[in-house]
């Protein structure tokens, strides 16, 4: 049976290029998860500045200071970080540690667990935003948010990814489906825009710096609803890793990647310029005045968790968000934040 974190049977778009240029660039990386290469591949979802301190981590030789040879690789599609990591051809994968969840609910013996070890964005990082024009005031209460999707046609990120549940989650609390949307779900994290552009979409649900590029090109508006807000304190994205490299031989590399994740978040809260620096880096092919607006948007959202720390409350708002969306279905044996989460790297590496 195909799992079901693999994709979408009602997914209306398909990126079929982008993903075919995904799966070229994994393949041949075995070595990848730490072997004779010493490489640490991170897999990501979509290249975001939500994982700005991963990315500052890496620039900034912090994972080097500790010995690592540390490198993110974006694989866009609903699964394929999670995959990346089960199939050993990446080390770990950044995103919701609900994606832990899915592998256990299909495979309850599943000896090669992947747990998250450090959190990273601990506010659902995502918006909804209405294209130009379309009258869109601004809500709090997910409800109301329901009530308006209603008949809209409504683009999102690909099925299984945590945008695209977030979406479901809104529509579920409302009482609605998302046969009530016509529902668009893009593989490509950039697709959004064009497609809103091009007037296929009224409304999109996407995370910056797409957003704000966006925003900059008149596509579409300032959010009119902001989960980060609306939702609270929600483990968005973890770096999540198989435990049978992360404990044993693997424990002290996992130990060293977190205390290098620690100093790297203590850099993004202390040094909003270097931040900065590297935020322009990474995303060159952005206007400057687009990351600046992300950034700003970011620390205004109080997005990442300083501390590293998974918390219990944040974890089963990651699992109620798929749970209501009805993505990660396990009714028979409910996961728990033990099944998802392994907190004591960062326990060991807090201060005294």
């Amino acid at each position: 049976m195909r799992p079901m974190w693999y994709g979408s049977r009602r997914a209306v778009l398909r990126l079929a290029a982008a993903s075919a240029a995904a799966a070229l660039v994994l393949t041949g990386c075995g070595a990848a998860s730490g072997g004779d290469s010493g490489e640490l591949v991170i897999a990501e979802p979509a290249h975001s500045l939500g994982y700005l301190p991963l990315y500052v981590g890496i620039d900034r030789g912090i994972f080097a200071k500790h010995g690592l040879n540390v490198r993110a690789l974006t694989l866009q599609g609903g699964a394929a970080h999670t995959n990346a990591v089960l199939s050993r051809q990446a080390w770990g994968f950044i995103g919701g540690p609900e994606h832990n969840g899915f592998v256990q609910a299909q495979n309850p013996s599943q000896s090669a667990a992947i747990k998250a070890v450090v959190n990273v964005v601990n506010r659902g990082n995502v918006y909804f935003t209405a294209a130009a024009g379309q009258p869109a005031p601004p809500m709090t209460d997910v409800r109301s948010v329901a009530s308006y999707l209603r008949g809209k046609r409504v683009v999102t990120g690909a099925y299984g990814g945590t945008p695209n549940s977030i979406l479901r989650y809104v529509l579920a609390e409302g009482g609605l489906q998302a046969s009530d949307v016509k529902l668009i779900e893009a593989v490509d994290a950039a697709a959004p825009m064009s497609i809103v552009a091009q007037g296929q979409a009224d409304v999109a649900v996407v995370a910056d710096p797409v957003l704000a590029q966006g925003v900059r090109q008149g596509v579409w508006q300032e959010p009119f609803f902001s989960p980060p807000n609306g939702l609270g304190p929600y483990a968005y994205s973890t770096v999540n890793v198989r435990m049978d490299t992360a404990t044993g031989d693997g424990a002290e590399t996992t130990r060293k990647f977190v205390q290098g994740m620690l100093e790297a978040l203590a850099v993004v809260r202390d040094d909003r310029q270097a931040a900065t620096e590297v935020a322009k880096k990474q995303f060159s092919n952005l206007p400057p005045e687009v990351v600046e607006a992300t950034l700003e948007r970011a620390y205004a959202d109080q997005l990442w968790e300083y501390s590293g720390d998974i918390t219990e409350p944040a974890v089963a708002t990651a699992l109620n968000v798929v749970r209501r969306a009805g993505v990660l279905k396990d009714g028979d044996k409910p996961v728990t934040y033990a099944d998802v989460v392994d907190p004591e790297f960062v326990r060991a590496a807090a201060p005294k």
